[in-house]
């Protein structure tokens, strides 16, 4: 029987968290329920999808989520990869086309994830780098602004890329609408101010309360502002995906539903509290699966988790997942009773909403760090945020993926691989350097010691590192360190083998130290072991030295 993580911490529920979790689930309201609506808009979609988003999927991770206080609806990224995905499935932007096409996205979003927590794919949410995500990331902020400028000046054209799309908003300047203009501006202002001098107010809610008030007040569309416009009042209705699009929407479906997840992962990790049980990750494909599924039978867009909002919501004091219930109650609210007030916001309000959350996508700092620590994941974050402003945000997550799956590769073909020596007066053996040209190192004995797991991809380089040093050093006894390796393949172990016959052709003797049990049991069935015996086997470093010592004091041979 499958467990239910909702039961798990309702049956510990204290009175006391119920003020705490209704403060926060209303604060975040605050926050989801604008952006929500404004990430719908990125997606081409209708503003009440947005709110749809805030409401099913929401409910369904609070049943089923392991996180306390992660926060699920949509985020700019998804909105972005989910617009791209329906500007090619619907070209024209028909409306009930695009309703359609978002839902069975939604559904085919929630089989993926639903699929990959039975089959325990959790661990696919370390496949990106933080580099690549990084300059993915930073990528999608950059288009998603450019994609929200247009409104913020009240022009318009057809977008076709970011190049272009850079190019023809140049060229239509001279069409801005002044009144809408003035709008976006104090929308910045407001959201920018708020953000700088309250952090803790919900600076969204009152950039759209301002909005609308203004709308209202001085008449703004008659100057030319367009306004949101007519927001269907009530709860969702059931919305049957098309078939016939599936061919069509998967690639970009899985493209999102790992974004989905490791977005989800990464807030739900980063908020845990002090005695809460730590996110599981099969688990929470599950849930954000099924809060998809059900969402996109609901006319939900494909959604996931926030770190902005569930920042908020863990801020706002949220204990349990009662805030997120409470979150979505406000969404509900919102669809019912607020729908005709909402109707009135200038687009103009949402495009600043999105450009103020959007820019914190772009991190220069992170850059900036990364580089200063290593360079190549410096050149790979570069590349992952270049695919996406080149090549478009769908194509830029398969580029960001295979980045790190080529870094993946890279790190394991060059795998370190140094020579040791002993500090002096211990027993301490460390990589020769510069900084310690005192260390020792013993007459006719060679130590090295490779580190990661030594594979086919590995293995040929890593016996051409070790050949060369032992033509310049022309040794007795070769000794390698195995503590820092993890496991040892087949063709490696093949490698092992033929080279101790080359090195005993040459008079030179292979020691192996510090084998871990797994590895240890392969060597000793292998050829390899019964040439070995149990004497040129060693526990440590410090035990093969003092060996090789005994038999050069005593000029005993070595075999």
């Amino acid at each position: 029987m499958m467990n239910i993580p909702m039961l798990d911490w309702l049956h510990g529920y204290q009175k006391s968290w119920l003020r705490p979790d209704l403060l926060a689930g209303l604060t975040t309201a605050a926050v989801v329920v604008p952006k929500a609506m404004a990430y719908a808009t990125i997606a081409g979609l209708p503003v009440e999808v947005g709110l749809y988003t805030a409401f099913v999927p929401l409910v369904i991770y609070a049943i089923l989520g392991t996180s306390r206080p992660l926060s699920v609806s949509t985020t700019t990224t998804l909105a972005i990869l989910t617009g791209t995905q329906l500007a090619l499935v619907v070209p024209g932007g028909d409306p009930a086309a695009l309703l359609t096409a978002s839902a069975t996205l939604a559904v085919l979003v929630g089989i993926m994830l639903i699929l990959a927590s039975v089959l325990r794919l959790g661990v696919v949410a370390s496949f990106i780098s933080e580099p690549v995500l990084t300059g993915f990331k930073a990528g999608v902020g950059l288009v998603i602004i450019l994609d929200q400028v247009p409104k913020l000046l009240g022009i318009h054209f057809d977008k076709s890329g970011f190049l272009r799309d850079l190019f023809a908003l140049i060229h239509h300047l001279p069409e801005t609408s002044l009144a809408t203009l003035m709008v976006g501006i104090a929308m910045l202002v407001i959201l920018i101010g708020i953000e700088r001098f309250a952090p803790r107010a919900p600076a969204p809610l009152v950039a759209v309360a301002l909005g609308i008030a203004a709308s209202g007040l001085f008449a703004l569309q008659g100057h030319g502002v367009q306004i949101v416009g007519h927001i269907p009042q009530g709860l969702p209705s059931f919305t049957s995906p098309s078939f016939g699009l599936l061919e069509q929407l998967w690639p970009g479906a899985l493209g999102i539903a790992l974004m989905s997840f490791t977005e989800s992962i990464a807030a739900a990790r980063a908020f845990v509290d002090r005695g809460e049980p730590r996110p599981e990750p099969n688990r929470e494909l599950l849930a954000t699966g099924l809060g998809n599924l059900i969402g996109g039978l609901f006319s939900a867009m494909p959604g996931g988790g926030g770190t902005s909002q569930t920042a908020v919501n863990r801020l706002a004091g949220a204990r349990t997942q009662i805030a997120g219930l409470v979150t979505a109650a406000a969404a509900v609210a919102t669809l019912t009773l607020f729908a005709p007030l909402m109707g009135l916001m200038p687009q103009a309000t949402l495009a600043a909403v999105v450009i103020v959350y959007s820019i914190g996508l772009i991190q220069p700092a992170e850059f900036v760090a990364i580089l200063r620590i290593r360079r190549m994941e410096f050149l790979w974050a570069l590349a992952a945020f270049g695919g996406v402003v080149l090549l478009g945000t769908l194509k830029g997550i398969v580029a960001a993926i295979i980045i790190s799956l080529i870094a993946i590769a890279y790190q394991s073909a060059h795998p370190h691989f140094y020579v040791l020596g002993r500090k002096p007066g211990t027993d301490v053996f460390r990589p020769k350097s510069d900084e310690h040209p005192e260390d020792e190192t013993f007459l006719k004995l060679l130590m090295v010691r490779p580190e990661g797991r030594i594979f086919f991809a590995n293995a040929q380089r890593i016996g051409e590192q070790l050949w060369s040093l032992i033509d310049a050093a022309e040794p007795q006894v070769v000794v390698i360190d195995f503590s820092a390796v993890t496991d040892i393949e087949y063709s490696a172990l093949k490698m092992l083998t033929e080279g101790d016959e080359r090195l005993r052709e040459r008079g030179i003797q292979l020691w192996m130290v510090a084998l871990n049990p797994e590895a240890l049991g392969m060597v000793q069935r292998s050829p390899l072991g019964e040439t070995l015996g149990f004497n040129r086997l060693f526990f440590n470093l410090q035990t093969a030295v003092e060996h090789f010592r005994s038999l050069a004091a005593t000029q005993e041979p070595l075999d």
